[in-house]
């Protein structure tokens, strides 16, 4: 099967997308960007130029995902997610004159494979969202988030780890380097460096 664009999409034919993609009503896709197969652009999202979206990914409505930002395989957005790229906003210069494309300087996002950002969080320039990550809806991300972390709040802080399957993990034991993790639903065991601020 082909792709499926909706007619009121804007997709730039310098845009490269996969097979069995959907692309719904109003989104626009710029040019340069890779879409990989069996990915959901959802209705109004704005997808930047040279934005690389993995895999089987899912964006949903109204997200805006700037230039810089890549997305593994398997990532998950929900409505009205951001991913921002300019750590110094600013439209104009020292001197008054309107900012050019060449007076910034882009700080680039990645969201690791399989993780899920909540409706309405923002992932802040130059942070790296990890593997299975789940970040909670209305989160603002500033800083990185290792594998399986589970993070919420403004700014977003680490509560914990989660498991593929979306469930808690429990903590087994821990050595000084590392922990041992396991799923109460799934039982899968996941081991993961150690981490000491983790919040309650």
């Amino acid at each position: 099967m082909s792709s499926f664009i909706h007619p009121s999409a804007n997709v730039s034919p310098k845009a490269e997308v996969g097979e069995n993609c959907y692309i719904w009503h109003e989104a626009q896709v710029r040019e340069g960007v890779t879409i990989g197969s069996e990915s959901i652009i959802g209705k109004g999202a704005y997808i930047d130029f040279d934005v690389v979206v993995g895999a089987r990914c899912k964006i949903q409505n109204g997200v805006f995902v700037y230039h810089g930002a890549t997305l593994e395989d398997g990532v998950m957005l929900g409505p009205g997610v951001m991913l921002l790229n300019d750590k110094t906003p600013r439209a104009i210069n020292p001197d008054g004159t309107l900012k050019s494309a060449n007076d910034w300087q882009v700080s680039p996002t990645r969201i690791g494979y399989g993780a899920g950002i909540g409706g309405g969080s923002m992932i802040l320039p130059g942070v790296t969202v990890g593997r299975w990550v789940i970040v909670g809806s209305g989160s603002v991300v500033t800083r990185d988030v290792p594998d399986y972390g589970l993070v919420y709040g403004n700014p977003a802080r680490l509560h914990g780890f989660v498991c593929p399957c979306g469930q808690r993990l429990q903590l087994v034991e821990q050595s000084d380097e590392s922990a041992e993790l396991a799923c109460p639903q799934c039982q899968q065991r996941i081991t993961i460096p150690r981490v000491e601020d983790v919040e309650d």
